[in-house]
């Protein structure tokens, strides 16, 4: 009996000591100057790891990058970093850049630069996350000068989802809805950004809240 005991208290030490020393699963969030601005004090990445010792949040984020951009330094930037999930944030510079500087990404180069992605990511056996874009301008009338281009980026972006089997966190519907219900005066900024398009604290609170729900599966 004494040994049986001691037999018992060893292995659930083992147990917990197991439970005690895992190592959180390391996810690379991937995309433009919003990704970029989460991982500062009050950032959506630093909410987010904040929140938990689940997961290591790594932000692969670059002002001004487009689809393309992010599979020219996919290896560097994800697949080098060996994560078990990717979340991709992009779209936003794809459709704005068209009427800014003329260097936006034309529908079919953007499926294609994306489904690329994701093909390679799933191949390393890596969980991806895709997102919609979310705003450039937050007028609820659908007065703002890219909104129709958003929604069919973000209708792309779904489509995708469902073709190879992503997890979607759809920000540009979640920020419509949020925007109709907090955005009476019809204001094209102020209540989740603070320029149109980077994200204010309501913002970054709400992209926190959408982004861990799609991690832990909820």
């Amino acid at each position: 009996m004494k040994y049986l005991k001691l037999f018992a208290s060893a292995i659930l030490l083992l147990a917990l000591t197991s439970m005690t020393t895992q190592k959180p699963v390391k996810v690379v969030l991937f995309g433009d100057s919003i990704t970029q601005a989460g991982v500062r004090p009050g950032g959506y990445i630093t909410l987010m790891q904040q929140s938990t010792s689940d997961y290591e949040l790594v932000g692969a984020g670059i002002s001004g990058n487009k689809v393309y951009d992010l599979y020219l330094r996919m290896e560097e930037d994800v697949l080098n970093r060996k994560p078990e999930v990717v979340i991709i944030y992009i779209g936003v510079n794809d459709v704005w850049h068209k009427s800014s500087l003329q260097t936006g990404t034309d529908a079919d180069k953007f499926i294609k630069f994306y489904s690329a992605m994701i093909k390679k990511m799933q191949a390393a056996g890596i969980k991806v996350i895709v997102c919609t874009p979310a705003v450039i301008g937050e007028r609820t009338d659908f007065s703002n000068a890219q909104d129709g281009d958003l929604n069919k980026y973000s209708q792309l972006i779904r489509n995708l989802a469902k073709e190879y089997n992503c997890t979607l966190v759809d920000l540009r519907k979640e920020f419509l809805a949020y925007n109709l219900a907090n955005n009476p005066e019809n204001k094209e900024s102020g209540i989740l950004t603070t320029d149109r398009v980077h994200l204010n604290a309501a913002g970054n609170k709400l992209v926190a809240g959408l982004m861990m729900k799609a991690l832990e599966g909820r």
